[in-house]
């Protein structure tokens, strides 16, 4: 095919004056950033939307050139061997040129231009992965490994690039077995190590080096996505040292940058081995300095602020690891989250949600008390007592109420003496307005559940009519909607409901409810329900031990509250 005529080809439109060098160069910088994968879907669709744009006449002459040339030949097994030990002799002829003439480019220069040429031929194998095991059974792969280290970075760029296309999971959907071998054999021979090592001397400010570095970043998360159950093993190869050093807040915001950003995430949500090692090497401390940037400033982009939100998300996934809530304590996260939600920045409701996950939990009890000394309960209730209006990029209403009230419970269940009485005397201020809310947010999540089951109860009953059986899988798709309608906040709000009633020592609360319950039409047996209910689905989340110790301490309440029940009853006795 004559490919210059094909590209030559344009439909008619005003000549426009090539772009400079430097031009090029600031429209690199400005371009919009988005993960790999989402940047590349933009690419086909703009040009799906500019072939669109042709007129008839124009497409139906593309369609002539590309028609006129015969398809070429397909690639079978013994010309695919056949291409690999091309590649593999000029990686040995480049070697022996290096090493016979080590001070004279000029020389060794022939060899590394064919051996440019081999590597990009090999880009054809990445459209057949059931051929990739040849790649594992020639060695090729030891070969891609070791030029990853080359002494020409360009030569280094190259393999970079052709490895991200060999493993690029949207090709491989449908080879899993296939990419497995690959995978396999690439993290064999520590492949993601190699890489790491090779970023060290990539420079971001040079195009074809960050574009490199996000190669590089990009088979990392090819690999983790292949192979999730190795993200441990991977992180630990000098990976997480090297994510966290990029994060650091002297690093200017560069793609590259959100994109560690993203990997390091991806890490986090995995494994309890990848939040320890974060831990171990100060990670929490990076993330805190990182995130403190945001404290009084928005993001200057929106692809900073998803850095951001990505750095929380990191924070939330390292404090589902127990021990590291103490480091968080130490470096004074509690502090710079409190901080962020009297700011009112764009940082605020994240700062919420890493707030609740700092105090709920195993080994949350001292960041509880530390929460009450430095204020908090000052910027938590005006958000528990008035749900901020939904931004654009914000959190829903439902989002915001479920970690306000799980930080109050997290704090009932935590505090003791002094700490709890002050968290306990908020409920009585302003004539029990907080009591007051307390119900009103009771009722919006009982109706709003209610609802559903409601609904689910027609469907159970209209299947088990036409004979059919609703299994495990049925009943947790059922809870799953509960969850979706609100059940969980409701379970928090009605736990909190009976601990001020049963275990606060103030009886003016407990008044208040049962009044406010008389006026509404609601009983404190459907609240006991509903805690009932909650203590039977926790542990889920927790350590066995943890979890049980939690069951019997909700039991108990709901028992406690029995008492509640006869005087509500009483109440509506003498109220007739």
């Amino acid at each position: 095919m004559d490919v210059g005529e094909l590209l030559a080809f344009q439909p008619g439109k005003p000549n426009l004056k090539r772009r400079s060098e430097e031009e090029e160069d600031i429209a690199y910088e400005e371009q919009e950033v988005r993960p790999r994968k989402d940047r590349h879907r933009e690419v086909s669709q703009n040009a799906a939307e500019g072939i669109s744009s042709l007129t008839e006449e124009q497409q139906e002459q593309i369609n002539k050139i590309v028609n006129q040339e015969p398809e070429g030949p397909s690639l079978d097994d013994a010309a695919l061997r056949k291409m690999i030990l091309n590649f593999e002799k000029k990686v040995f002829r480049n070697q022996e040129m290096r090493i016979k003439f080590t001070d004279q480019p000029e020389k060794f220069m022939e060899s590394e231009l064919e051996l440019n040429d081999a590597i990009q031929e090999l880009h054809v194998i990445a459209t057949i992965p059931e051929m990739y095991h040849h790649l594992v059974e020639l060695n090729a792969v030891k070969s891609f490994i070791q030029l990853i280290s080359h002494e020409n970075v360009d030569i280094s760029i190259a393999v970079i690039d052709l490895l991200q296309e060999l493993t690029d999971v949207d090709s491989l959907t449908d080879n899993e077995q296939d990419a497995g071998i690959l995978i396999d054999a690439l993290l064999e021979d520590q492949v993601v190590a190699t890489l790491v090592t090779n970023l060290d001397r990539l420079d971001d400010n040079i195009k074809e080096e960050s574009n490199g570095i996000h190669n590089t970043l990009a088979i990392i998360e090819n690999i983790l996505e292949l192979a999730s159950d190795m993200c441990a093993e991977v992180a630990a190869q000098n990976l997480m040292q090297w994510l966290l050093k990029k994060l650091k807040p002297k690093v200017p915001f560069t793609p590259n940058k959100l994109y560690a950003s993203e990997i390091i995430a991806i890490l986090l949500q995995n494994t309890d081995g990848c939040r320890s090692l974060l831990g171990e090497l100060e990670g929490i401390d990076a993330l805190l300095q990182q995130l403190a940037v945001f404290k009084r400033q928005d993001p200057n982009s929106t692809e900073e602020f998803e850095m951001m939100e990505n750095l929380f998300n990191c924070m939330c996934s390292a404090l589902l690891y127990p021990p590291n809530k103490e480091k968080f304590l130490k470096g004074e996260g509690l502090q710079l989250m409190n901080l962020m939600l009297r700011e009112k920045k764009q940082s605020r409701f994240s700062a919420l949600k890493v707030m609740n996950h700092a105090v709920t939990g195993a080994n949350a009890a001292d960041n509880c008390m530390k929460f009450i000394e430095i204020l908090g309960l000052r910027n938590i209730f005006p958000l528990f007592m008035k749900t901020p209006k939904k931004q654009k990029k914000g959190p829903s209403e439902m989002e915001h109420e479920e970690h306000v009230c799980a930080i109050i419970s997290a704090l009932l269940r935590n505090c003791t003496g002094t700490h709890r009485q002050r968290l306990v005397g908020k409920f009585t201020e302003a004539d029990h307005a907080k009591v007051d809310r307390l119900i009103e947010l009771h009722f919006k999540y009982m109706d709003r559940v209610q609802v559903v089951d409601n609904r689910i109860e027609k469907e159970k009953q209209l299947r088990l009519k036409e004979g059919d059986i609703i299994d495990d899988n049925q009943e947790d798709e059922y809870f799953m909607r509960r969850l979706d309608a609100g059940l969980f906040t409701l379970q928090l709000v009605d736990f909190i409901i009976l601990e001020l009633c049963c275990n606060s020592g103030v009886s003016s609360i407990r008044e208040r409810v049962m009044k406010l319950l008389n006026m509404r039409g609601g009983s404190i047996s459907a609240i006991r329900g509903i805690v009932r209910e909650y203590a039977g689905n926790i542990g889920d989340a927790n350590s066995e031990e943890q979890g049980e110790l939690e069951r019997v301490k909700l039991m108990e309440l709901v028992e406690k509250a029995q008492e509640l029940v006869e005087l509500f009853v009483q109440s509506m006795f003498h109220k007739r």
